[in-house]
């Protein structure tokens, strides 16, 4: 028999033993003593020939499997009492090999679940009131609820009006920039109604418009008024004379 492997690849006996089991391509419940103790004991014997040292256990293990062996072999006296019923050294060596087998599979299940476990990273749980503090925005008379109803019968009446052909272009936006241009739009007409400022039909516009709307607000360098309800939305540069 080829010795391929070294006694420290193994976990203990046990694992050994499922080695020889799978190399040999028999199944748990086939095993023959007399075979597994043979193969066994020629991977001791090569360990020890290789001046390796070998654990107590690889040992014990060797002198259990021949203590089977000799049981097998020798005759037993047949008892006509039930009581006296002794188990098949060959059971208790299969159902040892089946158990461990069990815990075998289990443990890689578990360090798998441990290794895709590192690949999750977890957030300390943030004071939600400090965040709602920090993106407080003022919104004058109005909520952030009577904007964003504003918004959405904006968004659908544009819908409705888009044509049945059109042509997409690319175009970068950013909210600093389109803050730019709403300070300047604002500095110039002094008070513009809330849907003046989506001037372009795209997705990408409109967001950045509507945020650029929201960090004035935030900076307080617009004011958004609405005399009453469902009454158009207007927008106001905190810095210049709404009387004019």
């Amino acid at each position: 028999m080829d010795i391929t492997f070294t006694l420290q690849d193994f976990e203990g006996p046990l694992d050994l033993l499922l080695h020889l089991i799978k190399q040999s391509n028999i199944d748990i419940f086939d095993i023959k003593i007399e075979d597994i103790t043979k193969q066994y004991l020629e991977y001791i014997t090569k360990m020890e020939e290789l001046n390796l040292n070998i654990a107590s256990e690889y040992l014990i293990m060797a002198a259990e499997l021949i203590e089977m062996k000799s049981s097998v072999l020798l005759p037993r006296p047949v008892k006509n009492d039930s009581d006296d019923y002794e188990e098949d050294p060959r059971e208790q060596l299969i159902n040892r090999l089946l158990e461990y087998k069990q815990y075998k599979e289990v443990s890689k299940k578990l360090k798998d679940m441990e290794e895709e476990r590192k690949e999750i990273y977890t957030k300390v749980p943030m004071n939600q009131k400090n965040v709602i503090e920090e993106v407080n925005v003022n919104l004058g008379n109005l909520t952030l609820d009577d904007l964003m109803a504003a918004f959405q019968k904006f968004l659908l009446r544009k819908e409705a009006e888009k044509p049945l052909h059109t042509k997409v272009t690319t175009k970068e936006y950013s909210v600093n920039l389109r803050s730019e241009e709403i300070r300047s739009i604002l500095r110039k007409k002094k008070k513009v109604e809330f849907t003046e400022l989506f001037e372009s039909y795209h997705k990408d516009y409109i967001v950045v418009t509507f945020l650029s709307i929201l960090d004035l607000a935030k900076k307080q360098e617009l004011s958004i008024e609405q005399n009453h309800n469902f009454e158009s939305i207007y927008l106001t540069h905190k810095g210049s004379d709404q009387n004019e």
